[in-house]
């Protein structure tokens, strides 16, 4: 017989007690595991239009529900508030009943947004719940103003990148490399702060097949933030040549910690940097590295010669209006709920875009709604690039971005002129979903003429 070491014990002591003992001894049950129960608790905001979309002056109502596990929860007690897109607005209490509450949102005198806020709290924990009424949204125009001389600006920072030659620098990545992808660091000199003159680099991580032969071209560029970038291996597997740029003028391929360290202390705030001067803000370096990226591709032995498509969100998306309209080289965009757009018009108490300049989270004047950085600002909002656009677009976002809010972004679409395609995913807030990607990428490999 095998015994375990507590069998053994047992043994031991069945031996020395009398049977008496024995048969005395009570057994006590073991109490049965006791279950409990974590419920999934949503809070369900719809407005009682189905497209969510209204005319000037018509009224819209919200329609509230609280559930754990799709089940409703009576007397749950909520907070609302209903206001104009990111402006702040007064709360109201109630409690809904089990087939729901409903709460009156009033209607807008102009196109715009109308967003209403529930939350709750259930077990200690918080929960929200959004909803966004868009009433005639593309008839939404940007405050932004243009500078008269825009166009000199911008030709005069392409003609002193021009003068800077690109020496890329490609170092291969073996390890990440396939079977039918090359993949390489990429360094390329270009334009510095102006007040140095020194160049700078720009690094990013580039893919493109093995197989000979000639293939389009992608630029992706990032969203806010500081962090290493793996390429679009799975892209370039499809057949087109990939370059996706960080743009903060360090290596793309460093361990992660390296980028949490210089988000949480050199690059803190990186896009408010020298915002009171137009000829050495921030952007001013990123917007021309992304011009200088697209002179690295086009140079490649095996591009097409014609497909020059620009990519990114957020940031990204920004910058892809910023470099559609600066480079004419660009044959298509897809840009996904961009930033920076129309920035001006949180002055005139209206959404603007990331990463809200001039307004503070409460509605009031942020500190840096100076003249010298309004004035910057009109150089660098990519409303005003996304009115130079040529090529075709893609462009897509969600009514409940409370970061990039859809009153921005209207704001800039409305004003391009090229061929432009919208795909709306109206719950959506500032994230992605998979039936996003797959309609970008459908785009993207469309625009490619790639299947």
């Amino acid at each position: 017989m095998r015994f375990t070491p507590w069998s053994r014990v047992l043994a031991v002591l069945l031996a020395v007690m009398p049977p008496a003992m024995i048969a005395a001894t009570p057994i006590t049950p073991v109490p049965p595991q006791a279950n409990f129960r974590v419920a999934t608790v949503q809070v369900r905001v719809v407005p009682d239009h189905g497209d969510w979309t209204y005319r000037v002056g018509e009224p819209v109502k919200f329609k509230v529900a609280v559930v754990a596990d799709n089940v409703a929860i009576e007397g749950a007690s909520i907070t609302y508030k209903v206001a104009p897109d990111m402006m702040p607005g007064a709360e109201k209490t109630a409690t809904v009943p089990l087939d729901g509450f409903v709460i009156d949102g009033g209607t807008m005198k102009e196109p715009g947004f109308l967003r209403c806020v529930v939350t709750t709290e259930v077990a200690g924990k918080t929960y929200k719940g959004i909803a966004t009424a868009a009433f005639e949204p593309e008839k939404i125009q940007p405050y932004q103003t243009e500078p008269e001389d825009f166009d000199a600006f911008w030709k005069k920072g392409r003609e002193e990148l021009a003068k800077i030659p690109v020496e890329p620098i490609l170092t291969l990545l073996p390890d990440q490399c396939t079977d039918t992808v090359n993949v390489y660091h990429v360094g390329l000199r270009t334009i510095g702060p102006n007040w140095t003159k020194v160049p700078a680099r720009v690094f990013g991580i580039l893919c493109e097949p093995k197989a000979p032969g000639k293939y389009p071209a992608v630029l992706k560029v990032p969203g806010a933030g500081v962090r290493p970038y793996p390429g679009d291996k799975g892209l370039a597997a499809r057949g087109v040549i990939t370059l996706e740029i960080g743009i903060h003028g360090i290596p793309v391929n460093m361990p992660e910690s390296v980028y949490d360290a210089l988000q949480s202390a050199a690059l803190l705030g990186y896009w408010n940097f020298n915002f009171d001067d137009k000829e050495n803000f921030y952007y001013r370096r990123v917007y021309l590295s992304c011009v200088r990226a697209n002179d690295f591709l086009t140079s490649r032995e095996n591009w097409d010669g014609k497909n020059l498509l620009v990519m990114g969100a957020s940031q990204g998306g920004q910058l892809s209006l910023v470099t559609a309209g600066l480079d004419e080289r660009v044959t298509g965009l897809a840009a996904t709920h961009p930033a920076f757009c129309d920035v001006a018009a949180e002055l005139h108490g209206r959404a603007g875009g990331w990463p809200h300049p001039f307004m503070n989270p409460d509605g009031t004047k942020s500190i840096h709604a100076t003249p010298a950085k309004i004035e910057t600002a009109r150089y660098y909002d990519a409303v005003n690039f996304a009115k130079r656009i040529t090529a075709p677009g893609f462009y897509n976002w969600g009514y409940n971005d409370d970061v990039t809010p859809p009153t921005s972004t209207y704001a800039a679409y409305n004003v391009i002129r090229a061929p432009k395609t919208l795909a709306l995913t109206l719950e959506l807030g500032h994230q992605y979903t998979p039936e996003q990607w797959e309609a970008i990428n459908d785009w993207v490999l469309k625009a490619l003429a790639l299947k």
